[in-house]
């Protein structure tokens, strides 16, 4: 199934489309531009990901940390003093 495009006007470094047409050629640029923001926008959506990832694990650890205080008296109970 063939993906829809659209075409717009982007305005770019005269030195980024000189790197783009060596690596690309004029036939196949609008493929690397599209391959290069694909790209981009998963390292974003990753970074947010774990960004979100690390909060939830600080959260959990703090609560991880208030439940084992609250247990601790309860979990030396019964154990012999040396």
């Amino acid at each position: 199934m063939r993906q829809q495009t659209a075409r717009i006007n982007v305005t770019l470094p005269k030195e980024l489309i000189e790197s783009v047409n060596q690596i690309a050629g004029p036939r196949s640029r609008s493929r690397l531009i599209a391959e290069s923001l694909r790209e981009h926008i998963r390292q974003i959506k990753k970074g947010e990901l774990e960004k979100q990832l690390e909060e939830g694990y600080r959260a959990s650890a703090k609560e991880s940390i208030a439940l084992a205080r609250e247990f601790e008296a309860a979990d030396l109970e019964g154990w012999d003093e040396y």
